[in-house]
């Protein structure tokens, strides 16, 4: 906890110091010989130059990984069977996108995709419930990027949940219907194959939040979603859910019972230390496997020098303020 409340002191520090951009996340997550460490170490990027050039690829899967059910689903039969609506994905929001991408923002989600891995190697570690303290830090801005990071390694799967029955913004940046979704398949309204869609090249699938409900908890403690997790999860790599903050509401810490790891999404220059110990807090007996601090100043992480030497210094175009907003 200690080591915690030092680095979000020097994130409150920073932004004393300097205005904050939302186009860069950084990671933090606790190295392979951290991992039993009750809460999560912060581990800075500082001096992890090699990392952050894109030179550390995720090897090949290794690690604990569940075994596969008698029951589970095979990833041709799904995707044959699935729904397949178009999806018009949101470019302000990808910063892996061909034209309006951010090089050194997709730099720090291979960042946190090979450390994920790194971590993976030394425990179980499949599905991913991604969550703040409060509402606006940036977990759908992370689950998005984070899964095309997955995506875009050679046959590697990947499948985004919008856990947040409450408030679902998960498929504004794909582009994706929002319904029918979680929400319906909880009712019994929907199978899996009606619930998942595939909306574009590559391996990425998506359920939606669905339609709009009145008892999000309980529907999420009615034992169909680990139904649906055990059917799907052997067939993905990673599986990502998409939860309400852990604060306000006690959606997040129904979701973590299903989850092999929690990653905290914290805000650089809005989130409260006081807030974010609070959530840490909430989430303790969990594993925490990291905090990602998102919408750094680029200045802050390695200094400009540094991108502009890999091919990453950033030209504004005419009109352009050098910042994208990933405020879901």
């Amino acid at each position: 906890m200690s080591r915690i409340h030092e680095a979000l002191k020097k994130a409150e520090q920073d932004r004393a110091m300097a205005p904050v951009s939302a186009d860069l996340v950084t990671v933090t997550a606790p190295p392979p010989q951290a991992i039993e460490a009750p809460m999560p170490s912060w581990v800075s990027d500082k001096g992890d130059k090699g990392k952050a050039s894109g030179v550390l690829e995720a090897p090949a899967q290794t690690g604990i990984l569940a075994q596969p059910s008698a029951d589970y689903l095979r990833y041709e039969e799904l995707i044959s069977r699935c729904a397949h609506p178009v999806w018009t994905p949101d470019p302000n929001m990808n910063v892996f996108g061909s034209e309006s991408g951010t090089p050194h923002a997709a730099e720090q989600f291979r960042t946190l995709r090979s450390r994920l891995y790194q971590v993976r190697s030394a425990q179980n570690l499949r599905t991913i419930l991604m969550t703040s303290s409060v509402p606006g830090e940036g977990k759908t801005f992370v689950t998005t990027n984070l899964a095309q990071s997955f995506v875009r390694q050679p046959d590697r799967r990947a499948l985004i949940i919008d856990g947040d029955l409450r408030c679902a913004r998960l498929h504004v940046p794909l582009g994706a219907p929002n319904s029918p979704g979680l929400s319906d398949y909880l009712r019994g309204n929907v199978d899996e194959f009606g619930v998942i869609q595939h909306g574009q090249e590559g391996n990425l699938c998506f359920i939606a939040g669905g339609s709009e409900v009145s008892d999000p908890s309980e529907l999420l403690s009615n034992g169909r979603l680990k139904k649906l997790l055990d059917r799907v999860t052997p067939i993905f790599d990673w599986v990502i859910i998409d939860s309400p903050p852990c604060l306000p509401v006690a959606d997040s810490t129904i979701l973590a019972n299903y989850c092999d790891g929690i990653l905290l999404v914290v805000r650089a220059g809005s989130t409260a230390t006081t807030v974010a110990q609070r959530a840490c807090q909430e989430l303790q007996g969990r594993n925490v496997i990291g905090v990602v601090l998102n919408a750094v100043e680029q200045s802050h992480m390695y200094g400009s020098y540094y991108y502009q030497g890999y091919g990453y210094g950033y030209v504004k175009g005419e009109g352009d303020t050098g910042k994208r907003e990933s405020n879901n």
